[in-house]
């Protein structure tokens, strides 16, 4: 089933507005550690709402054990250094749609790692577009092309 994964995640908010909207569409959300915040943050349980409890979390400490928990299935990062517009990307159900790092993305071994790697299309000039914003683009494009509005 199509999952997320957030790499080193670094702003709370961020985190647990991804994991409140996997939680809406029954999708589990994958953390690679080290996160730059504790789970009991307020920022975080604020943003996350009474979701988080519903939510399907798994912990990955690390890049490797990641990839070793993950083998056989793609990895498709989500980065403003692909050329190829996320909705012409053809998503497979067991599809891992991996999010970099608010603040730097994810470093060049894990762009050389990864299945696929896909972009939004945005405007010259324009750097990127806040995590979970992306994060739901994407996700919401996969989902159609899946043909789930919502999985239960």
């Amino acid at each position: 089933m199509l999952e997320i994964a957030l790499y080193q995640p670094d702003i709370a908010p961020n985190a647990a507005t991804i994991l409140r909207m996997c939680a809406c569409f029954g999708l589990a959300c994958r953390i690679i550690e080290p996160a730059g915040f504790v789970m009991s943050d307020s920022q975080f349980r604020r943003a996350g709402m009474d979701y988080l409890d519903k939510a399907t979390l798994v912990r990955d400490p690390s890049w490797a054990a990641y990839r070793q928990a993950t083998a056989g299935r793609r990895s498709v990062l989500l980065t403003t250094r692909s050329t190829l517009p996320v909705w012409e990307f053809a998503f497979r159900p067991d599809d891992l749609i991996l999010m970099g790092r608010e603040s730097v993305g994810v470093p060049e071994a894990v762009h050389g790692e990864v299945e696929a790697r896909v972009t939004i299309p945005m405007r010259e000039g324009m750097r990127s577009l806040n995590v979970a914003l992306a994060c739901a683009i994407a996700t919401g494009e996969a989902l159609r092309q899946l043909g789930a509005v919502a999985i239960p």
